[in-house]
Formats: C-alpha cells, structure tokens, sequence
C-alpha cells in the first residue's frame, strides 16, 4: 500500500529526522525534545540495538517510521526479512538496487498489501563519483549509474527509492517522462547552510533539495546532535519553506 509521497505545504511534513542513536532510551528522550516531528528513521545501529522497542513506541506516538535496514542478500533472504519487517509498521523500508532484480521483485512480492513501501537505495551518498568508478568499477558515470538503479526498481514494481540530491532533478526528469508522477524519492546528504558534511560526498541544502524534486529529506545528525535540537529544527524548517 502507497504512502501519500506528495507531502503537505508544511515543510514538517517532509523531513525524515534520522535517530542515529545508540540505544532505545536515547531515541526515546529525542522523540520526547521533538514531539513535532512526525517522521522518524531507524537505522541499522539503533534496530541492532533495541529495534522492537523503539519501533513498538513510535507507532505508540502515531509516527510514521522509515525503517532503513538497506537489505542485501540473495532473493529468498531478503524476501523472508522484508515479510518480517512489515510485522512492525513502518512506512518505508530499505532494501539494496544492486542485489538485483530477482531479489527487488522477491522483496516486493512480501510487502505487498502491506503498509510497507519498499525504498531501493541507488548508491549510498558517501561513495563519490572517482570510488565508483575506482574502488567498484563501474564504468558508468554516477547519475547514469544510479538512474539505471532506479529505473530497475521501478521495473520491479519499487514505488521509491534513495538518492542523493544530486541526482533527484535529473531522476524526476525521467520518471516523469514514463508519466510515472507517483515514484517517491527520498534523499539523505542534506546538510543546513553552513553545517559539517561528515561522512557525506554528495551533499545539498534542504531548499536545494526541495528544489531539485526530492519528496523527503533525512536528516539527522544536524538535528538530533546541536545543542539545541529543537532550534536547529525550527531553522531547517524555516529553510525548507
């Protein structure tokens, strides 16, 4: 079952807060300092951690949960843990674009009828252009690569997918030219102006994203790491509008 991906004029509305937080009680005391966020992820640290509790008490609170799990295994693995994972409610759930075809469609043979919607990660923003093309070997330049991800999973009957926001204006472009307006892009890499990129390679600011046809943004650490979380919220969604 689809999720609305046209998300309200808010802003609020789009923004994925990432809990990349050790432990349950530390994501519960986040939950706690911004009880106006409205769409929280669970990555792959915090379900290790204490998954069903944190995942139990969101749906408590009436959030909406993006479960990013960015599943990786051979087709009948990867099916068996998404019809798993779709036990706990989440709205969106991961899953690897490079495990393939047989795998995406024996992913979304187990969500379906769900109120799960399977997400394909294209390629993780933390990989540049000169590792893909170094460290992978792939001979394809990046956007190309990731486009090609996207529409693969888009053939297997994937309603979204991550991206950085890099590629989402282009991505847009060509899902659009298939009339397909309801493909759902989600991108990480979105810093605020004048915050750290970390670990990130491919990065844009929330209005860039917006801009460039990202229907949600996750962001986490300049949020959920300032001083004053619910300040740097306010400011991010200040820039969004």
């Amino acid at each position: 079952m689809k999720i609305n991906i046209n998300p309200a004029v808010d802003p609020r509305e789009r923004i994925i807060v990432a809990l990349d937080v050790p432990t349950a009680i530390d994501a519960i005391e986040l939950c706690d300092r911004l009880p106006q966020v409205s769409f929280w992820k669970v990555g792959l640290e915090l379900f290790i951690a204490d998954g069903a509790t944190i995942l139990r008490e969101l749906k408590s609170r009436n959030k909406r949960i993006f479960l990013d799990l960015k599943l990786h295994d051979i087709p009948n693995t990867v099916g068996s843990a998404c019809r798993v994972a779709t036990k706990y409610g989440a709205d969106f759930l991961t899953i690897h674009a490079a495990g393939g075809k047989a795998m995406m469609r024996a992913a979304q043979t187990e969500v379906q009828g769900s109120s799960t919607q399977l997400l394909a990660i294209s390629l993780l923003t933390s990989i540049s252009s000169q590792e893909l093309a170094s460290d992978l070997k792939v001979n394809l330049d990046l956007p190309e690569y990731t486009a090609q991800m996207v529409l693969m999973a888009q053939s297997c009957g994937l309603t979204g997918a991550v991206c950085s926001p890099h590629e989402a204006a282009a991505l847009k472009a060509r899902l659009n030219s298939q009339s397909d307006l309801d493909f759902c892009l989600v991108t990480p890499g979105v810093r605020p102006q004048g915050s750290e990129i970390g670990d990130q390679s491919r990065v844009m600011t929330p209005q860039q994203a917006i801009e460039a046809g990202a229907d949600y943004l996750v962001i986490g650490r300049p949020i959920t790491a300032a001083v004053d979380p619910v300040a740097a919220w306010d400011q991010i969604c200040q820039e969004c509008g």
